[in-house]
């Protein structure tokens, strides 16, 4: 026999270290094609974000964020927009500290009207501002998807976290909401940032329980629609210390004894005090994120003034009855219970919806799921429902089910009893949590479920590709594309008055010194930007001739003088799938 082991490569024997030489190439060029890959899915994303960044007018809620930021750099007061707390619009006011606008502070009116004339009568140029105010946003999505990427990679390895992540990048609606100064991808960001860490806690709870109790902090000090994820990821922390707990002592339960001796049932009294211990050691660990995600809503208010004054710039609500002795018993401070009163009195609202072409009153419960069918990638919608049922079906999985289904089921099924159905901004935390259950779909063993899943990754690449540059109005090919879905959806899904810049440019290319007249729904000023249109419902139908501009938003709930001019004109194509044009 050879003193040294032998190993066959291409027929002949060799020493086991030439044999291991190509293999460990192999891994070292793996190694870098996996950064590689990572940075190529970010840097679309980025692209198309900065991109979309640089050429939409602000949206309906951009203008309140934007002065809200800048009056909390300058004034440090909690005065505008209590409704959401501070910490989203602190991340905002980085970008706007770096375009250092001019700023009034006495300027009168409500949080739109400040909105409004810090952009456009304090002699700033608004694109310069937003592309700054949306800036930190767009970074912080990134991070996110480097989250989604992490998580799916420990759960089914770096294939997986790969499909996760270009699922995640590719997602229209991440990209449209991401690139805009708004509070939306943040909170839901947050909120799979601390479900991956408390996952992580399940090996390492003292490191990173404190950590997700971080992060849900941050969610909830961004926006209050993330108060439902807080007893769900205290009962996930609850049992990541359990496991954690378990796994340390499994060790000392053996001392080299074969496991089958496991079963035998330990003494009375042991397992009562070990009961006693896991129970406390639940509760502790449900009990540190709690305090640390109460601390940080403290800060991000105490950030903004030490002294925690507020004085709200328009009335808070008063509110009565159960809500009100509950919100009066949460360990916030007062604006923080203020903002809730504000929140709870626009729920009491009559909103308008609309939905595959039917205007209501009120809201529909099935609404949020049924927009969500409409602007999900299918290859996502697929991989996630594959993903989410492996994660309950496949016995390795299962752990992480919990992690992976109970936050954006719990806040979705929260969401789906609000009474404004404006858009899937509310349930951004679907397709995050969808791209990484995702990971989950193909079955080590099976190939077509490998080819499976590459395929409806490229099929969600390619769909979000085709909608480029007009993210916001996206729907998937089952519902037609971006082009339809005006006739589906309105509000934030479609137009939120992201196109008025858009419309300039069209009406200076190819309709110079025609009549126009526009029915417009954003927070832009047409005049900035070179549009001098009439509005045509303060006139006789018969007197509107030329060109007609219709935001689709007002579109959707066009009646009487509006709906006879839309029946009486003729179709003359759209800007951005978002702004309808006539001829008259």
């Amino acid at each position: 026999m050879m003193a040294r082991e032998q190993h066959l490569v291409l027929g002949r024997t060799a020493p086991a270290g030439a044999a291991a030489r190509p293999y460990a190439a192999v891994r070292r060029h793996r190694r870098r094609l996996v950064p590689l890959l990572v940075a190529l899915l970010l840097a679309q994303m980025a692209a198309a974000m900065v991109t979309t960044a640089v050429r939409q007018t602000p949206t309906i809620d951009e203008p309140v964020y934007v002065a809200t930021a800048t009056d909390y750099l300058r004034e440090h007061r909690i005065r505008y927009n209590p409704e959401h707390p501070p910490l989203g619009k602190l991340l905002i006011a980085a970008g706007v500290a770096v375009a250092g606008p001019h700023y009034d502070p006495s300027s009168p009116g409500t949080q739109g009207d400040v909105g409004r004339h810090l952009l456009y009568e304090s002699g700033n140029d608004p694109w310069r501002l937003m592309l700054w105010a949306r800036l930190p946003v767009i970074v912080l999505t990134l991070l996110f998807g480097l989250v989604a990427f992490a998580f799916a990679r420990e759960l089914t390895g770096t294939a997986g976290g790969l499909a996760a992540l270009a699922l995640y990048a590719f997602s229209p609606d991440l990209v449209a909401h991401g690139s805009l100064a708004t509070l939306d991808v943040p909170t839901a960001g947050f909120v799979l940032t601390s479900a991956w860490l408390v996952w992580r806690a399940r090996r390492r709870p003292v490191p990173y329980l404190p950590l997700a109790g971080a992060a849900l902090g941050a969610a909830v000090a961004t926006k209050m629609s993330a108060l439902p994820a807080v007893p769900v990821l205290m009962g996930l922390a609850a049992v990541s210390t359990v496991a954690a707990g378990r796994g340390r002592d499994l060790p000392a339960l053996m001392n080299g004894a074969d496991s089958r001796r496991l079963e035998v049932p330990l003494p009375v009294t042991g397992a009562v005090g070990g009961r006693r211990r896991t129970v406390a050691e639940g509760l502790g660990g449900a009990a540190v994120v709690a305090l640390v995600a109460v601390a940080v809503v403290w800060a991000a208010y105490l950030a903004v003034d030490p002294r925690l004054r507020f004085s709200p710039a328009e009335p808070v609500p008063a509110l009565h009855g159960l809500r009100g002795r509950l919100v009066d018993l949460l360990p916030v401070p007062d604006a923080y219970r203020a903002g809730m009163r504000v929140q709870f009195g626009l729920e009491d609202q009559p909103w308008q919806g609309y939905l595959f072409g039917h205007l209501y009153t009120g809201s529909l419960w099935y609404y949020l799921p049924a927009a969500l069918a409409v602007k999900t990638p299918l290859g996502l919608l697929a991989l996630g429902a594959a993903g989410a049922v492996a994660a309950v079906a496949v016995r390795r999985l299962r752990p992480s089910a919990p992690y992976l289904l109970l936050p954006p089921g719990v806040l979705l099924a929260a969401a789906m009893t609000g009474s404004r159905d404006f858009g899937t901004r509310y349930a951004l935390f679907v397709p995050m949590f969808l791209a990484v259950a995702a990971a989950c779909a193909p079955r080590p063993g099976r190939r077509w479920t490998v080819v499976a899943t590459a395929a409806l990754v490229l099929c969600t690449a390619v769909s979000s590709l085709r909608t480029f540059p007009y993210y916001l109005p996206y729907s998937n090919e089952a519902f037609g594309g971006p082009a339809h879905t005006h006739r589906l959806l309105h509000d934030s899904n479609v137009d939120w008055g992201q196109d008025l810049g858009r419309l300039a440019d069209r009406l200076r290319r190819r309709y110079p010194g025609e009549r126009v007249w526009l029915v417009y729904k954003g927070s832009g000023v047409p005049s900035y930007y070179g549009i001098h249109a009439a509005d045509p419902r303060t006139v006789p139908v018969r007197r509107v001739h030329g060109l007609l501009a219709v935001s689709d938003s007002a579109l959707a709930k066009a009646r009487g003088r509006l709906a006879e001019l839309i029946d009486s004109s003729r179709p003359a194509g759209d800007v951005g799938h978002s702004i309808s044009l006539f001829r008259r």
